[in-house]
């Protein structure tokens, strides 16, 4: 009977593992994301918002955005928007922690992003980095934080269960002269 108890409490362990509980931190989350993908209807370069450099518009030519803008805003809209909002969703572990990985890269694509603009040549007619652009890596700075507490903090059912565990062990394990029967 205790082996059947013990192996229910690892599977519950194991399945405690595999959600996370963000808590208070899932509304700033949301709220990050939205301001993220709020982003993308601001000045990225010059006329150039977020939606055009996806897109590929003139104005995103004629900025002559490269590919670290490019990448920024594909993975910050991948990661950032949609990979928050599933994982949100879903509350699933593995979700969670990929979008945190992608954010993670996101935010190097972000720098990367807006040094690109800072460092044009002379004789470019491209603008620097817009405020679109900027306001979009601070809210994937917010999104990254936010995400990194969620993965790595431990939810109340896993703890749960983990002192369960414990317990029945220690039971298990003591000497024959000590137990109560």
């Amino acid at each position: 009977m205790t082996e059947e108890i013990r192996a229910g409490l690892e599977a519950a362990e194991r399945n405690a593992a595999k959600e996370i509980d963000p808590g208070a931190r899932a509304m700033v989350v949301a709220i990050a994301v939205l301001v993220l993908l709020g982003s993308f209807a601001l000045p990225h370069a010059g006329s150039a918002n977020g939606w055009e450099v996806l897109a590929f518009a003139p104005d995103a030519v004629t900025q002559e955005i490269a590919l670290p803008s490019r990448l920024f805003v594909w993975f910050a809209l991948i990661f950032g928007g949609l990979g928050s909002i599933l994982a949100l969703l879903t509350r699933k572990w593995v979700l969670a922690w990929v979008t945190l990985a992608g954010s993670s890269v996101t935010l190097v694509f972000g720098m990367l992003s807006i040094w690109t603009r800072q460092t044009l040549p002379v004789e470019s007619v491209a603008s620097g980095p817009g405020f679109g652009v900027v306001l979009g890596w601070f809210a994937m700075m917010v999104i990254v934080f936010h995400w990194a507490r969620v993965v790595w903090a431990r939810t109340s059912a896993q703890l749960e269960a983990e002192s369960d565990l414990r317990r029945v062990v220690a039971e298990n394990d003591r000497p024959r002269l000590f137990r109560d029967t």
